[in-house]
Protein backbone atom coordinates (compact mmCIF):
# COMPACT_ATOMS: atom_id res chain seq x y z
CA UNK A 1 0.00 0.00 0.00
CA UNK A 2 1.39 3.69 -0.69
CA UNK A 3 1.85 5.76 2.00
CA UNK A 4 -0.02 9.54 2.11
CA UNK A 5 3.29 11.00 1.62
CA UNK A 6 4.36 8.13 -1.62
CA UNK A 7 0.97 9.10 -2.87
CA UNK A 8 1.68 12.62 -2.57
CA UNK A 9 5.01 12.92 -4.37
CA UNK A 10 3.80 11.02 -6.70
CA UNK A 11 0.08 13.27 -7.30
CA UNK A 12 3.00 16.61 -7.74
CA UNK A 13 5.31 14.49 -9.89
CA UNK A 14 2.41 14.16 -12.46
CA UNK A 15 1.00 17.74 -12.19
CA UNK A 16 1.69 19.68 -15.45
CA UNK A 17 4.55 22.22 -14.48
CA UNK A 18 5.24 25.77 -15.72
CA UNK A 19 8.39 25.63 -17.90
CA UNK A 20 10.88 28.22 -17.76
CA UNK A 21 10.16 30.71 -20.42
CA UNK A 22 11.75 33.41 -21.99
CA UNK A 23 10.84 35.74 -25.12
CA UNK A 24 12.20 37.44 -28.25
CA UNK A 25 10.77 39.77 -30.68
CA UNK A 26 8.73 38.82 -33.77
CA UNK A 27 8.80 41.32 -36.05
CA UNK A 28 12.42 42.71 -35.18
CA UNK A 29 12.36 45.32 -37.88
CA UNK A 30 9.01 46.76 -37.36
CA UNK A 31 7.74 48.71 -34.47
CA UNK A 32 4.19 49.82 -33.61
CA UNK A 33 3.43 52.50 -31.55
CA UNK A 34 1.17 51.73 -28.43
CA UNK A 35 -0.03 48.55 -29.70
CA UNK A 36 -3.43 47.81 -28.00
CA UNK A 37 -4.63 44.61 -29.53
CA UNK A 38 -3.17 42.04 -31.43
CA UNK A 39 -5.61 39.80 -33.72
CA UNK A 40 -6.08 37.66 -36.50
CA UNK A 41 -8.81 37.46 -38.80
CA UNK A 42 -9.82 33.75 -38.70
CA UNK A 43 -9.92 33.66 -43.06
CA UNK A 44 -7.38 30.94 -43.35
CA UNK A 45 -4.22 33.81 -43.67
CA UNK A 46 -1.38 33.76 -41.72
CA UNK A 47 -1.98 37.50 -41.60
CA UNK A 48 -2.15 39.99 -38.19
CA UNK A 49 -3.90 43.09 -37.42
CA UNK A 50 -1.99 45.72 -35.04
CA UNK A 51 -4.52 48.27 -33.69
CA UNK A 52 -2.60 51.58 -32.40
CA UNK A 53 -3.98 52.74 -30.02
CA UNK A 54 -3.95 57.04 -31.63
CA UNK A 55 -6.09 55.61 -34.41
CA UNK A 56 -4.35 53.25 -36.81
CA UNK A 57 -5.24 49.75 -37.67
CA UNK A 58 -1.69 47.65 -39.40
CA UNK A 59 -1.43 45.08 -40.76
CA UNK A 60 1.54 42.28 -41.10
CA UNK A 61 2.22 38.87 -42.79
CA UNK A 62 2.68 36.76 -39.69
CA UNK A 63 6.91 36.72 -40.51
CA UNK A 64 9.92 37.51 -38.74
CA UNK A 65 11.55 38.95 -41.48
CA UNK A 66 8.14 41.24 -42.13
CA UNK A 67 9.11 44.84 -42.96
CA UNK A 68 6.78 47.11 -44.07
CA UNK A 69 3.12 46.81 -43.08
CA UNK A 70 -0.11 47.76 -44.35
CA UNK A 71 -2.09 50.53 -43.26
CA UNK A 72 -5.67 48.70 -42.88
CA UNK A 73 -7.71 51.85 -41.44
CA UNK A 74 -6.40 54.97 -40.15
CA UNK A 75 -9.14 56.86 -37.85
CA UNK A 76 -7.03 59.00 -35.51
CA UNK A 77 -8.51 62.28 -36.95
CA UNK A 78 -12.18 61.28 -35.02
CA UNK A 79 -10.68 59.44 -32.56
CA UNK A 80 -10.81 60.55 -28.62
CA UNK A 81 -7.10 59.64 -27.13
CA UNK A 82 -5.95 62.48 -24.99
CA UNK A 83 -6.17 60.40 -21.94
CA UNK A 84 -3.65 57.45 -21.47
CA UNK A 85 -6.84 55.06 -21.41
CA UNK A 86 -8.16 56.25 -24.52
CA UNK A 87 -7.79 56.11 -28.15
CA UNK A 88 -8.36 53.00 -30.36
CA UNK A 89 -9.12 49.78 -27.78
CA UNK A 90 -10.65 47.04 -29.53
CA UNK A 91 -10.78 45.02 -32.95
CA UNK A 92 -12.94 41.43 -33.81
CA UNK A 93 -13.39 39.77 -36.89
CA UNK A 94 -16.78 38.32 -37.41
CA UNK A 95 -16.75 34.85 -37.47
CA UNK A 96 -17.95 34.51 -40.86
CA UNK A 97 -15.55 37.34 -42.07
CA UNK A 98 -13.78 35.58 -44.58
CA UNK A 99 -17.30 35.56 -47.38
CA UNK A 100 -18.43 39.21 -45.60
CA UNK A 101 -15.41 40.86 -44.53
CA UNK A 102 -16.97 42.32 -41.29
CA UNK A 103 -14.81 43.75 -38.63
CA UNK A 104 -15.84 45.58 -35.76
CA UNK A 105 -14.03 48.25 -33.62
CA UNK A 106 -13.98 50.13 -30.38
CA UNK A 107 -12.71 53.79 -29.86
CA UNK A 108 -13.26 56.19 -27.83
CA UNK A 109 -15.02 59.14 -29.40
CA UNK A 110 -15.58 63.18 -28.60
CA UNK A 111 -18.80 64.02 -29.82
CA UNK A 112 -18.70 67.87 -30.91
CA UNK A 113 -21.49 69.83 -30.19
CA UNK A 114 -22.85 68.62 -26.92
CA UNK A 115 -21.61 69.76 -23.28
CA UNK A 116 -17.71 69.03 -22.30
CA UNK A 117 -19.20 65.92 -19.64
CA UNK A 118 -21.39 64.34 -22.61
CA UNK A 119 -18.83 64.31 -25.26
CA UNK A 120 -16.55 61.42 -24.30
CA UNK A 121 -17.94 57.76 -25.36
CA UNK A 122 -17.50 54.39 -26.52
CA UNK A 123 -18.64 53.95 -30.48
CA UNK A 124 -19.06 50.21 -30.98
CA UNK A 125 -19.28 50.05 -34.71
CA UNK A 126 -18.99 47.72 -37.84
CA UNK A 127 -16.89 48.06 -40.61
CA UNK A 128 -16.59 46.56 -43.85
CA UNK A 129 -13.28 45.42 -45.66
CA UNK A 130 -12.42 45.40 -49.44
CA UNK A 131 -12.37 42.55 -51.41
CA UNK A 132 -8.60 41.80 -50.60
CA UNK A 133 -9.99 41.50 -46.90
CA UNK A 134 -7.28 43.84 -45.89
CA UNK A 135 -7.84 47.26 -46.34
CA UNK A 136 -10.70 48.77 -44.16
CA UNK A 137 -13.22 50.93 -45.64
CA UNK A 138 -13.74 54.66 -43.17
CA UNK A 139 -17.13 55.34 -45.13
CA UNK A 140 -18.39 51.48 -44.09
CA UNK A 141 -18.99 52.17 -40.90
CA UNK A 142 -22.44 51.22 -39.04
CA UNK A 143 -22.38 52.08 -35.42
CA UNK A 144 -23.88 48.96 -33.11
CA UNK A 145 -23.21 51.02 -29.86
CA UNK A 146 -22.55 54.21 -27.83
CA UNK A 147 -21.71 54.31 -24.35
CA UNK A 148 -21.00 57.31 -22.37
CA UNK A 149 -17.97 57.30 -20.56
CA UNK A 150 -17.32 60.37 -17.62
CA UNK A 151 -14.11 59.99 -17.56
CA UNK A 152 -11.10 59.37 -19.47
CA UNK A 153 -9.78 56.17 -17.86
CA UNK A 154 -11.08 52.81 -17.19
CA UNK A 155 -12.35 52.32 -20.78
CA UNK A 156 -11.74 48.71 -21.02
CA UNK A 157 -12.44 48.72 -24.55
CA UNK A 158 -11.63 45.34 -25.87
CA UNK A 159 -14.16 43.05 -28.61
CA UNK A 160 -13.80 39.61 -28.73
CA UNK A 161 -16.48 36.85 -30.61
CA UNK A 162 -16.98 33.71 -28.63
CA UNK A 163 -17.13 30.36 -29.48
CA UNK A 164 -21.30 31.15 -29.81
CA UNK A 165 -20.70 33.36 -32.35
CA UNK A 166 -21.65 36.29 -30.03
CA UNK A 167 -19.61 39.96 -29.41
CA UNK A 168 -18.48 39.69 -25.94
CA UNK A 169 -17.81 43.48 -24.38
CA UNK A 170 -16.06 44.47 -21.83
CA UNK A 171 -16.43 47.87 -20.07
CA UNK A 172 -14.69 49.56 -17.11
CA UNK A 173 -16.77 51.54 -14.44
CA UNK A 174 -16.31 54.55 -16.35
CA UNK A 175 -13.14 55.74 -14.44
CA UNK A 176 -11.32 58.15 -11.61
CA UNK A 177 -11.43 56.13 -8.54
CA UNK A 178 -13.18 54.51 -5.86
CA UNK A 179 -15.83 53.90 -8.46
CA UNK A 180 -17.82 56.85 -7.75
CA UNK A 181 -21.22 56.44 -9.04
CA UNK A 182 -21.47 53.33 -8.41
CA UNK A 183 -21.78 51.57 -11.74
CA UNK A 184 -19.99 48.38 -10.67
CA UNK A 185 -23.10 47.45 -9.15
CA UNK A 186 -25.79 49.41 -10.90
CA UNK A 187 -27.15 46.99 -13.29
CA UNK A 188 -28.95 49.56 -14.79
CA UNK A 189 -25.87 50.88 -16.77
CA UNK A 190 -23.20 49.53 -18.97
CA UNK A 191 -20.37 50.73 -17.45
CA UNK A 192 -18.21 47.82 -15.24
CA UNK A 193 -19.97 45.03 -16.99
CA UNK A 194 -19.08 42.40 -19.27
CA UNK A 195 -22.04 42.52 -22.49
CA UNK A 196 -22.85 39.81 -24.80
CA UNK A 197 -24.75 41.29 -27.83
CA UNK A 198 -25.92 39.14 -31.60
CA UNK A 199 -24.64 41.56 -34.42
CA UNK A 200 -26.05 39.12 -37.12
CA UNK A 201 -29.87 40.48 -35.41
CA UNK A 202 -31.54 43.30 -34.87
CA UNK A 203 -34.37 44.17 -32.80
CA UNK A 204 -36.41 46.73 -31.48
CA UNK A 205 -34.85 49.60 -32.72
CA UNK A 206 -31.23 48.25 -32.05
CA UNK A 207 -28.87 47.72 -34.44
CA UNK A 208 -27.83 44.13 -32.96
CA UNK A 209 -29.92 41.59 -30.86
CA UNK A 210 -29.81 40.69 -27.31
CA UNK A 211 -29.14 36.37 -26.91
CA UNK A 212 -32.71 34.98 -25.77
CA UNK A 213 -29.82 32.99 -23.12
CA UNK A 214 -28.18 35.68 -21.76
CA UNK A 215 -28.47 35.67 -17.70
CA UNK A 216 -31.05 38.83 -17.08
CA UNK A 217 -33.41 38.46 -20.13
CA UNK A 218 -36.27 38.67 -18.08
CA UNK A 219 -35.15 40.22 -15.17
CA UNK A 220 -37.00 43.60 -14.37
CA UNK A 221 -34.24 46.63 -13.51
CA UNK A 222 -31.44 44.99 -15.43
CA UNK A 223 -30.44 45.47 -18.52
CA UNK A 224 -30.59 42.55 -21.01
CA UNK A 225 -27.05 43.16 -22.50
CA UNK A 226 -25.45 42.20 -19.24
CA UNK A 227 -23.41 39.17 -19.41
CA UNK A 228 -21.69 39.62 -16.21
CA UNK A 229 -21.02 42.59 -13.35
CA UNK A 230 -18.98 44.03 -10.61
CA UNK A 231 -15.57 44.68 -12.96
CA UNK A 232 -13.34 47.62 -12.34
CA UNK A 233 -11.68 47.73 -15.55
CA UNK A 234 -11.20 44.44 -17.25
CA UNK A 235 -7.90 45.06 -19.42
CA UNK A 236 -7.28 42.27 -21.91
CA UNK A 237 -9.61 38.82 -22.69
CA UNK A 238 -9.12 36.04 -24.26
CA UNK A 239 -11.33 32.96 -24.79
CA UNK A 240 -9.58 29.52 -24.65
CA UNK A 241 -9.58 27.86 -27.77
CA UNK A 242 -10.14 24.29 -25.90
CA UNK A 243 -12.27 24.99 -23.49
CA UNK A 244 -14.68 28.02 -24.22
CA UNK A 245 -13.92 29.95 -21.27
CA UNK A 246 -13.49 33.30 -21.25
CA UNK A 247 -10.55 34.24 -19.45
CA UNK A 248 -10.24 38.39 -17.89
CA UNK A 249 -7.71 40.37 -16.16
CA UNK A 250 -9.01 43.07 -13.88
CA UNK A 251 -7.28 46.58 -12.75
CA UNK A 252 -7.32 46.91 -9.19
CA UNK A 253 -7.70 50.01 -6.71
CA UNK A 254 -5.45 50.68 -4.31
CA UNK A 255 -3.69 47.36 -3.14
CA UNK A 256 -4.96 44.19 -5.25
CA UNK A 257 -5.00 42.64 -9.05
CA UNK A 258 -6.81 39.91 -10.00
CA UNK A 259 -7.29 36.88 -13.16
CA UNK A 260 -10.90 35.76 -13.60
CA UNK A 261 -12.91 33.59 -16.11
CA UNK A 262 -15.58 35.76 -16.88
CA UNK A 263 -19.21 33.62 -15.92
CA UNK A 264 -22.57 33.96 -17.00
CA UNK A 265 -24.48 35.70 -14.21
CA UNK A 266 -21.62 36.32 -12.14
CA UNK A 267 -20.81 39.37 -10.01
CA UNK A 268 -17.26 39.96 -9.34
CA UNK A 269 -17.44 42.11 -6.60
CA UNK A 270 -16.35 45.76 -7.28
CA UNK A 271 -16.69 48.30 -5.66
CA UNK A 272 -17.98 46.49 -2.70
CA UNK A 273 -15.00 44.31 -2.65
CA UNK A 274 -11.59 44.88 -4.50
CA UNK A 275 -10.86 41.23 -5.30
CA UNK A 276 -11.47 39.15 -2.67
CA UNK A 277 -11.44 41.90 0.36
CA UNK A 278 -13.90 44.62 1.52
CA UNK A 279 -13.15 48.02 -0.43
CA UNK A 280 -16.83 50.15 0.32
CA UNK A 281 -20.55 49.71 1.47
CA UNK A 282 -21.68 45.99 1.91
CA UNK A 283 -24.19 43.87 -0.36
CA UNK A 284 -25.83 40.35 0.01
CA UNK A 285 -25.00 39.47 -3.20
CA UNK A 286 -22.91 36.36 -4.08
CA UNK A 287 -19.56 37.43 -5.55
CA UNK A 288 -17.38 35.23 -7.74
CA UNK A 289 -14.40 34.61 -6.77
CA UNK A 290 -11.07 35.40 -9.15
CA UNK A 291 -8.77 32.39 -9.87
CA UNK A 292 -5.34 34.54 -8.62
CA UNK A 293 -5.04 37.88 -7.08
CA UNK A 294 -1.24 39.65 -6.80
CA UNK A 295 -0.97 42.61 -3.98
CA UNK A 296 -0.15 46.10 -5.17
CA UNK A 297 3.84 45.92 -5.70
CA UNK A 298 5.00 42.95 -8.14
CA UNK A 299 2.03 44.01 -10.07
CA UNK A 300 -0.13 46.87 -10.35
CA UNK A 301 -2.26 47.38 -13.77
CA UNK A 302 -2.57 43.58 -14.48
CA UNK A 303 -2.85 43.15 -18.67
CA UNK A 304 -4.85 40.18 -18.74
CA UNK A 305 -3.47 37.09 -21.38
CA UNK A 306 -4.47 34.23 -22.82
CA UNK A 307 -4.40 30.18 -22.57
CA UNK A 308 -1.69 29.05 -24.95
CA UNK A 309 -3.00 26.22 -27.57
CA UNK A 310 -0.68 26.71 -29.95
CA UNK A 311 1.84 23.92 -31.68
CA UNK A 312 5.44 25.60 -31.30
CA UNK A 313 5.55 24.65 -27.51
CA UNK A 314 3.75 22.07 -26.17
CA UNK A 315 5.20 22.54 -23.07
CA UNK A 316 3.47 25.30 -22.56
CA UNK A 317 -0.19 24.31 -23.70
CA UNK A 318 -2.60 25.13 -21.37
CA UNK A 319 -0.94 27.79 -19.13
CA UNK A 320 -2.36 31.34 -19.29
CA UNK A 321 0.12 33.41 -20.12
CA UNK A 322 -0.64 37.21 -18.50
CA UNK A 323 1.43 40.36 -17.25
CA UNK A 324 1.91 43.76 -15.67
CA UNK A 325 1.90 47.23 -17.32
CA UNK A 326 3.48 48.94 -14.43
CA UNK A 327 5.92 46.22 -13.14
CA UNK A 328 6.63 44.53 -16.55
CA UNK A 329 6.24 41.19 -14.67
CA UNK A 330 4.88 38.38 -16.28
CA UNK A 331 3.42 35.12 -14.84
CA UNK A 332 1.53 32.31 -15.95
CA UNK A 333 -0.67 29.21 -14.13
CA UNK A 334 -2.08 25.94 -14.68
CA UNK A 335 -6.27 26.36 -13.74
CA UNK A 336 -7.99 22.97 -14.63
CA UNK A 337 -11.33 24.33 -12.15
CA UNK A 338 -10.21 22.65 -9.12
CA UNK A 339 -6.35 22.66 -8.94
CA UNK A 340 -4.43 26.00 -8.91
CA UNK A 341 -0.60 25.66 -10.12
CA UNK A 342 1.35 28.85 -10.28
CA UNK A 343 1.49 31.32 -11.17
CA UNK A 344 4.89 31.32 -11.27
CA UNK A 345 6.62 34.43 -12.43
CA UNK A 346 8.40 33.54 -15.65
CA UNK A 347 10.45 37.15 -16.19
CA UNK A 348 10.29 40.81 -15.98
CA UNK A 349 10.10 43.06 -18.98
CA UNK A 350 13.14 45.72 -18.43
CA UNK A 351 10.85 47.72 -20.32
CA UNK A 352 8.19 47.31 -18.64
CA UNK A 353 4.41 48.83 -20.23
CA UNK A 354 2.94 45.35 -21.00
CA UNK A 355 -0.24 46.33 -22.69
CA UNK A 356 -2.13 43.93 -24.84
CA UNK A 357 -1.81 40.11 -25.99
CA UNK A 358 -3.25 38.20 -29.01
CA UNK A 359 -3.27 35.05 -31.27
CA UNK A 360 -2.28 33.83 -34.56
CA UNK A 361 -4.22 31.53 -36.82
CA UNK A 362 -2.28 28.49 -35.01
CA UNK A 363 -3.04 29.62 -31.23
CA UNK A 364 0.83 31.10 -31.12
CA UNK A 365 0.56 34.04 -28.60
CA UNK A 366 1.97 37.89 -29.29
CA UNK A 367 2.18 40.84 -26.49
CA UNK A 368 3.25 44.19 -26.87
CA UNK A 369 4.82 46.68 -25.13
CA UNK A 370 4.84 50.12 -24.81
CA UNK A 371 8.22 51.02 -24.57
CA UNK A 372 9.94 50.47 -27.95
CA UNK A 373 6.77 49.52 -29.98
CA UNK A 374 7.98 45.90 -29.89
CA UNK A 375 5.82 43.06 -30.80
CA UNK A 376 7.38 39.65 -28.79
CA UNK A 377 6.78 36.39 -28.41
CA UNK A 378 7.33 33.42 -26.28
CA UNK A 379 10.60 31.02 -26.40
CA UNK A 380 11.24 28.15 -23.94
CA UNK A 381 14.63 28.16 -22.07
CA UNK A 382 16.27 31.16 -23.84
CA UNK A 383 17.69 34.18 -22.71
CA UNK A 384 15.35 37.00 -22.50
CA UNK A 385 16.12 39.78 -24.68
Amino acid sequence: MISLTASLLLALLQEPSIPEVGYEPAFPKISFPKAVAIAHPGDGSDRLFILEQPGRVQVIDNKPDAEKPVVALDISAKVLSRGAEEGLLGIAFHPKFASNGYVYLQYSWPNPGLKLKEQRRNIISRFSTTKDRIQISSESEKPLMEILQPYENHNGGGLQFGPDGYLYIGLGDGGLANDPHGNGQNMQTFLGKFLRIDVDRSHEGKAYAIPRDNPFVEKEGVLPEIWSAGWRNPWGYHFDRKTGELWSGDVGQDKWEEINIVRKGANYGWSVRESKHPFKGESKETFEEPIVEHPHGPANSLTGGAVYRGKKLPALDGVYLYGDFVSGNMWGLRWDGKTLTGPKLLFTHPGKQIATFGMDRDGEIYWSSFDKGQIYRFTLKGDTK
